[in-house]
Formats: C-alpha cells, structure tokens, sequence
C-alpha cells in the first residue's frame, strides 16, 4: 500500500481557476509529445548525419541521460521554488533545448543535435521530479496507479502523435531520397542532406512557441502546493530511526526496475522504425510503427483504470506485465519481418502498466524522503539512454533482431520487483 503524504493546508483550500489535475494532465502530454520525438529523430538523423545504428541511438543516450545527471539537482531546484515555479521553469529550460535544434539544422552538426536533447531532457527532468509525486499524493493512496495510468493516457496521447506529425515533415520522400544520394556526387549529396537537415527548423519554432506560452500558464496558474515534508503519526513514528533514503531497499530496488523498465520502452518506441526498415520494409511505412507501440501502451493504461486495484493490485499487474515483456521478447527474436515488428509494437501493451505500478510501489511509506526518493526514480530513467546504446551496439555486431534478447534479463528483473523487490523491508538506521 502506498503511504498517505498529508498535503499542505494550501492543496487543501479550494481555489477558482482549472482542476490541478487537468493542468498536470497537460504538463503529462507535453512528456510524451517531446519524448517520443525521439522516435522519429533517430532515423532522421541517421539518414541527415550518415550515422550507424549505435551512433544513432546517441539521441536517446543524450536525451536520457540527462535524467540520471539532473535528478538530484532537480529536488534541490523544486526545494528551493516549490512545485509550481519548478514546472515553469522546466518548461523555460526544454524551450531553451528546442531553440538549439536551430543552428544544429542550419549546420548539420550532430552533436549541436546531441545538445539541445539534453537541455530538454534536463527540463523534463525537473518537470518529471515535481510532477510524479504530485500526482501520487494529490488524492486517495490506494488510487495512485489508476491517477498514473489517467496521466500515462495523456502522456502516450501524445506520443502517438509525435511521431505523425514530426515523421510527416521530415521524413516526406525519405526512401526516394535514399535511393538518389547512391547516385548522386558529393556536392550533390551535401546540399539534399541539408535540405533535409532544414525540415526541423519550422517544428520546433512552434514547439518553443508551446513550452513557453505552457511556462507562463503555469506559473500564474492555481496550483496548489503539496507538502511532502509532512508525515502522519504512524508513519513519522515507523521513520523515526531512519536517518538516509538508502534506508529503504525496496526504494532502490525500484530504481534499477525503473531504470530496466524506461530501458526496454524505449527500445520499444525509439528502435522499432529502423527496425522495421532493417526487416525490409519501406521508410514510408514503418515510420507509423512507434504511433503503433505507443498505440498499445493506450489500450493498456485505460486497462489498467479499470482494473486497477478493482480487479487486480498494483503489483499484480506488473507481474503479468514483465511475464509479457518476456514473451515478447522472445517472440521477437524467433521471428522474422511484420511478425517480428509486430511483437515490438505489442511490447507497448507489456509496458503500459509499469510506470503507474512502480512509482507508488517504490515510494511506499517513504514521508519526508519523499523528493528525494522520487528524484532516485528520476534518475532511473537514465535507462533510456544506456539500454538503447547497448541495443546499438549489439545490432552493429550481429543484427537488429537478435539484439532483442537483451531486454529478457530487464523484464525478468522488474517480475522479481513485482513478486518480492517491493516488499523488502527497510533497514534500520
């Protein structure tokens, strides 16, 4: 059970203006829509930057890693400006990172690229630390992962429409194009790829457009703030002793789920376009198979609203959810073409469930180690970065699919989380 965090007096007070968890729902599918971007960035700039499948896989090293190296500093920040001025200012800061995308466009220059992702990973990094335990504690404990799963819909949402919109403008004509530069001189060659390179530019004015105009809405906004501080009697007296948050193993051992979940879905989401071209199919077709993995992952959350803990527990479903992945995998791995692409996709609907599961699992009864806690949580998603990197690396050495297996292990680990990892107890200071 997930503890009960008191909010402040102030999230107490009723206030005029939009319900906190409609501004959160927005904030939830800026996430999503910024995130799996990356989707369609990767092959992009493979083709724009002539870059190998390891290489590639940097924009989602950058864009993650960015979590792991700003988490703490996050809740340092958040301390300091409270909830509602941090969110602003991560939605300034992924402003700041897009902004970048426009020389890097104009000069072609990966690792400009390579920057501005993780200046906007930094941004949501902030957002992600104040935003997840908000939603945890604004409301009923027991309901958590039904909120999440609410949140998760916002946040899929709009990854499924990320990849659409962002894949309509840059990769229009991307297989003729492939086609001509065999054919084509350098020079020639040169100024097709930075026409293409040119496409970025007008997306991400309007995006900067977006964060910035979101930036101010929030800060003059009527969010409550939300005191993690705060314990009640029963827990403040079962933390009495506890002097760290590396008291609490079932907290890290949270992370490093964490850290194998954001690993495997997004390699899910990010790896499965190039994938599908490597299985010899066109450019102009498997640029919709992220829309389709994120796809899944919707089907999942609103499974999750309704069962979840009416039919099922939090930790219930993320033990059918690994036992998925794991099925997936190997599905994946032993076939071949559509069939083999098709249980990628389907790993969005084995994914779907473990962000909203592991979150109020790994934050059980932690009160005033709350924000730090989440922030360790955060830096789990630095997954993301290393897990596709060595995806990458496996694919350049033997082949695309069979670099798959590596999320066996991962999905395995988060089963042991669900089975038994939650329960560990805390240690005594």
């Amino acid at each position: 059970m997930v503890s009960q965090t008191i909010p402040s007096p102030v999230a107490r007070k009723t206030k005029k203006g939009l319900p906190p968890i409609l501004i959160i729902g927005a904030l939830f599918f800026i996430f999503g829509f910024v995130t799996w971007l990356n989707s369609v960035l990767i092959p992009y700039l493979k083709m724009a930057c002539r870059l190998n499948n390891l290489e590639s896989l940097l924009v989602a090293f950058a864009f993650y890693i960015s979590y792991f190296v700003t988490a703490i500093p996050s809740a340092k920040i958040l301390k300091y400006t409270g909830f509602k001025k941090g969110m602003a200012l991560g939605l300034f800061i992924m402003a700041v990172g897009a902004l970048i995308f426009i020389p890097a466009a104009t000069t072609r220059v990966y690792s400009l690229f390579l920057l501005g992702l993780f200046i906007q990973g930094t941004g949501l990094a902030i957002l992600q630390t104040a935003a997840n335990p908000y939603i945890t504690v604004l409301g009923p404990p027991e309901s958590a992962a039904t909120r999440m799963s609410i949140m998760g819909i916002c946040n899929k949402v709009a990854g499924a429409i990320a990849p659409l919109v962002l894949g309509a403008v840059t990769l229009k004509g991307a297989d003729e194009l492939k086609a001509k530069l065999l054919i084509m001189s350098f020079a020639q060659q040169e100024a097709a790829l930075n026409e293409l390179s040119s496409r970025v530019i007008l997306p991400y004015i309007c995006m900067i457009v977006v964060l910035v105009l979101l930036a101010v809405l929030i800060y003059f906004a009527a969010l409550p703030e939300i005191d993690t501080e705060h314990e009640d009697e029963e827990l403040a007296l079962a933390n009495s002793n506890k002097t760290s948050v590396l008291q609490f193993p079932h907290l890290l051992l949270g992370v490093l789920a964490m850290f194998l979940y954001v690993g495997v879905e997004v390699m899910a989401g990010d790896t499965i376009i190039n994938y599908g071209v490597s299985q010899g199919i066109a450019l102009a077709t498997a640029k919709f198979f992220s829309t389709i993995t994120l796809s899944c992952m919707i089907i999942g959350y609103v499974a999750g609203i309704v069962c979840v803990p009416r039919y099922i527990t939090q930790d219930s479903a993320l033990k059918v959810s690994a036992l998925l992945g794991v099925l997936l995998a190997f599905g994946a791995v032993f076939t071949q073409g559509y069939t083999s692409v098709l249980f990628i996709a389907l790993m969005g609907l084995a994914n779907s469930l473990m962000w909203p599961a592991l979150w109020p699992l790994a934050l059980a009864g932690l009160g005033r180690f709350t924000k730090i806690g989440s922030s360790l949580l955060i830096m789990g998603i630095a997954g993301g970065a290393i897990l596709p990197l060595a995806y990458g690396a496996l694919a350049d050495k033997f082949d695309t699919r069979h670099a798959y297996i590596i999320m066996v292990p991962a999905y395995l680990f988060i089963w042991y989380y669900a089975v038994k990892g939650h329960n560990v107890k805390s240690k005594k200071a």
